[in-house]
């Protein structure tokens, strides 16, 4: 290929949009059952549809739960799942907390490791990275059992090859303050079931139409507490704040990689409850953020309360912000040393 043609190639590779997040899928999946009081042994075969009842309890009932963790192919060619174990832990109490049986945490880790040795050559190079989804729900055929829990039940282990999650450039979100709607059910918070997000929708899609936001930030009863699917920070010069753990918010895996790095950057961590009048004061010179999987931590660049614009900071994605994203992409990526022992290599 002369130069030219390599120029054309590196633009057109450059400029081709990439699949939207998560709507392409690995080649092969993981499968186990659940039936007669214990799991099956677990299977890999490839990625395709599986059958269902149409009686089947998740269908009429929503008994399901779910995890999404990513793994990172370094420069050295090896890939490295992060933080694996916090994950199989939280997916194994949202099942306890939805009264199904729990998978059996070291199955469901030789299912993902398994998942993700068959696809490996699957693994975008940095900053793309192989996302997991492992998904349990009831599959006993009963319209009957609206008061009682599945007695069946499937584990499926998905792969989905992502990209840079700002592969357009870093933007600042746009979030409404909403402080009457709540984001579920305030016992199931803390548990990641479907549900919870198809709850946020409507409240979601309500104040994209009307106020032109990118998420909405639940704040019932004027106290902050996270968006539909991101935890939330307040950050400055040497601290950060952020809601204490209980049971309305889902404890993300993200939000405690952060604070857990936070101190040795020379920040001080606050967790408590704190509200929207606190916290429209902080954005005033300081910055807040969004942690989750997908972007780790994503900029808020204007709230919205009551129709009221109100710019956090410079209205841009401050530097601490950045600085903190940058951190923890490193050690994902490899390029900071994991003195937490987060990263398993595959």
């Amino acid at each position: 290929m002369n130069a030219q043609a390599q120029a054309q190639a590196q633009t057109q590779t450059q400029t081709t949009p990439r699949p939207a997040f998560g709507s392409v899928l690995a080649d092969t999946m993981a499968v186990a059952t659940f039936r007669n009081g214990q799991w099956s042994d677990h299977e890999f075969r490839r990625t395709g549809s599986i059958e269902l009842s149409p009686a089947a309890h998740v269908l009429h009932y929503a008994s399901t739960c779910f995890e999404g963790f990513k793994a990172y192919k370094w420069a050295d060619g090896s890939v490295n799942v992060f933080r694996m174990g916090s994950h199989i832990e939280r997916m194994c109490q949202s099942a306890r907390a939805l009264a199904m049986a729990e998978p059996d945490a070291d199955q469901l880790e030789a299912m993902v490791l398994g998942v993700i040795d068959r696809v490996r050559g699957q693994v975008p190079e940095a900053p793309g990275a192989l996302y997991m989804r492992p998904i349990l729900f009831g599959t006993t055929p009963n319209i009957g059992a609206a008061a009682h829990p599945p007695t069946e039940l499937m584990l499926l282990v998905l792969a989905s090859p992502v990209w840079d999650y700002f592969a357009g450039g870093v933007k600042a979100l746009r979030i409404h303050v909403e402080t009457e709607a709540t984001r579920c059910a305030s016992h199931l918070g803390v548990v990641k079931t479907g549900g919870n997000y198809a709850a946020a929708m409507g409240p979601t899609l309500a104040a994209k139409q009307k106020f032109g936001v990118d998420q909405v930030l639940f704040c019932p009863g004027g106290e902050v507490q996270e968006t539909g699917a991101a935890n939330f920070l307040l950050i400055r010069d040497g601290k950060i704040l952020t809601r204490s753990l209980d049971s309305t918010f889902l404890h993300g895996v993200t939000r405690d990689s952060l604070l857990r790095m936070a101190p040795s950057l020379g920040y001080e961590v606050e967790e408590r409850v704190f509200t929207v009048e606190e916290m429209l004061e902080w954005v005033k010179d300081g910055e807040a953020a969004l942690s989750g999987t997908a972007a780790v931590l994503a900029g808020v660049g204007t709230l919205v309360r009551d129709a009221r614009e109100h710019r956090v900071g410079s209205g841009d994605v401050g530097p601490h912000t950045r600085r903190l994203r940058a951190t923890l992409v490193g050690i994902q990526q490899g390029e900071i040393p994991d003195t937490h022992g987060w990263l398993h290599r595959v």
